[in-house]
C-alpha cells in the first residue's frame, strides 16, 4: 500500500510541476528599439535630443543614436520627464565613443542629458547622494536604483530599470 501512495505522490508532484511550467509567465527578455521607435516615443513625451554631428549613425561618435536602446531606458527617461516636469534634452545615446562595459551606452542602458537648473535641482533634491566618483563626477541613486552622475556638462544616467513605471 505504501508503494502505491509513494507512486501516487510522485505522479501528483510531476503533474503539478508540469502545470506550473505550462502556465508560468515567460522570463522577461530585454526589448531593444530601433532609432525610429525610440525617437517616436521621445517626441510623444516632449523630450528633445541633439547631435553635435547632426546625425544618428550608431557607429559615429559625434552622432546621437538610439539604435538598440532598451525600452526600459526610454521608459526611464520618460518617467524622469514626467516626474520632474523639466525640459529634457538628450545629448548621448547608444553611439560609439562612450565607456564600455555591461551597463554601457552601447548596450542600451545609458543616456546623457543636458544639465539645466531644473533637472539639477530635481535630481539633487529627490535622489540619494552616493558620493564623488573620481574621474566621473557626483553620483545620485533614485529610489528605483538608477544612477545619475553629474559629469560636469551633462548627466550620465544608468537605467537598470524604468524608474517607477
Amino acid at each position: 500500500m505504501s508503494r502505491h501512495i509513494s507512486r501516487a505522490t510522485a505522479l501528483i508532484t510531476a503533474a503539478t510541476a508540469a502545470l506550473v511550467l505550462a502556465f508560468a509567465a515567460p522570463a522577461a527578455a530585454a526589448t531593444f528599439l530601433t532609432h525610429a521607435q525610440a525617437t517616436s516615443q521621445l517626441y510623444a513625451a516632449g523630450i528633445a535630443w541633439t547631435s553635435s554631428g547632426g546625425c544618428s549613425d550608431r557607429n559615429v561618435a559625434t552622432c546621437t543614436s538610439f539604435e538598440q536602446v532598451r525600452q526600459v531606458t526610454i521608459d526611464g527617461i520618460r518617467t524622469l520627464r514626467s516626474a520632474s516636469t523639466c525640459a529634457i534634452t538628450i545629448t548621448g545615446g547608444t553611439e560609439t565613443g562612450h565607456s564600455g562595459g555591461t551597463y554601457s551606452h552601447w548596450n542600451g542602458y545609458k543616456l546623457d542629458i543636458r544639465r539645466t537648473t531644473c533637472i539639477d535641482n530635481y535630481i539633487t533634491g529627490n535622489f540619494t547622494y552616493v558620493g564623488y566618483i573620481p574621474g566621473w563626477g557626483y553620483q545620485y541613486r533614485s529610489g528605483a536604483g538608477n544612477l545619475y552622475t553629474n559629469e560636469g556638462n551633462h548627466w550620465d544616467i544608468l537605467y537598470y530599470n524604468c524608474g517607477g513605471c
